[in-house]
């Protein structure tokens, strides 16, 4: 049944909410952005800043003004309401070690979900001036332009991004090596800005694991905007139970082809 005209008017009202959420998230990064802060580490060993916190508290005090009746998921101050119908999940700063280390390509991810399905998505990496947005049912835009993904059928051409080799522990780092020798070229680094480049066709495939809802959830309308495929390592969709194995293609004769490969 296709969805109703006032539920695409409220997706659309709901993106220029993300938007605001965006902007607010990059000029507080970039206040921080190559300057001095204090960097404390969380229980999970991963680093967290000043500039992440206030990132987040100022988009929850946005989204409780313009939709008081969602929820929110963030990464630093957890979940309220996460059973609403709607509900927004945020990583104020992804690539936290990048942005630390004075790295230009972390990003805030801004996703909203309905009834567990992610239907708007924010890429914002404010220091390279890359901002993707995605929307159910539209097409995915790089910097207000339409993007998409290119055409690439077999692995050995396949330019393959994952943010690190450590991110693959156990079975999984022996999946990811029956992998890696298949693509032309396996690549490190890039967090969420991977995901962008599989969007607007720059590369082919991104592979990672141990992710958090807050680090794909956004990527998902994005992926599928652009013409791509987005799912968990064994080819089913991402959900809120995912475990945390992502594979992103840009077209999906290769996504089969990796799922495959790490699925084996």
């Amino acid at each position: 049944m296709p969805r109703r005209p006032s539920a695409e008017r409220d997706l659309e009202s709901y993106a220029a909410v993300a938007r605001k959420l965006a902007e607010t998230a990059g000029a507080v990064s970039l206040r921080y952005f190559r300057n001095e802060f204090v960097t404390e580490t969380k229980p999970d060993q991963t680093p967290v800043t000043i500039a992440d916190r206030e990132c987040e508290r100022l988009m929850r005090e946005q989204i409780r003004k313009a939709c008081p009746d969602h929820g929110i998921i963030g990464e630093e101050e957890g979940s309220d309401r996460p059973d609403a119908s709607y509900v927004w999940v945020l990583d104020p700063i992804d690539g936290t070690k990048a942005f630390v280390s004075g790295r230009p390509l972390f990003g805030s991810l801004i996703a909203l979900c309905r009834e567990g399905t992610p239907v708007v998505g924010i890429i914002h990496c404010p220091a390279v001036d890359d901002c993707w947005v995605g929307i159910e049912n539209r097409p995915t835009t790089h910097n207000d332009m339409p993007c998409h993904t290119r055409r690439c059928g077999r692995l050995e051409d396949a330019l393959m991004y994952s943010t690190s080799p450590y991110m693959f522990r156990g079975d999984e780092s022996v999946a990811y090596e029956r992998l890696r020798p298949l693509v032309k070229y396996p690549l490190f680094g890039g967090d969420c800005h991977n995901y962008g480049l599989a969007a607007s066709g720059w590369i082919d495939l991104v592979v990672e694991a141990g992710l958090g809802l807050h680090d794909w959830a956004a990527m998902v309308p994005i992926a599928y905007g652009a013409g791509g495929r987005i799912t968990d390592w064994n080819g089913k969709p991402l959900g809120f139970e995912s475990d945390g194995r992502v594979v992103m293609a840009g077209d999906e004769r290769i996504h089969f082809a990796a799922v495959q490969a790490l699925d084996a």
